[in-house]
């Protein structure tokens, strides 16, 4: 498997990246993230595909804002 990582992909394998991995074959319509707060993938990933952030800090911040001091694994 090839890393995920900034340095190892251009933007365009970012978006790839980004774009394949919500591909649940149900489409958004199923999904329900964006209105019960999770927001738009999109945004939340930006950050990544710029190249300003790696997929696992995003992660733990968004994480972190979802949780509220609750404790969900």
């Amino acid at each position: 498997m090839k890393s995920l990582l900034i340095k190892d992909t251009t933007r365009e394998e970012r978006e790839e990246i980004i774009r394949s991995s919500m591909d649940c074959g149900g489409g958004c319509e199923n999904c329900s993230s964006c209105w019960l707060g999770g927001g738009s993938p999109w945004d939340i990933y930006q950050d990544y595909i710029d190249g300003k952030r790696e997929i696992r800090e995003i992660n733990a911040v968004y994480m972190e804002e979802y949780r509220q001091g609750r404790k969900i694994l």
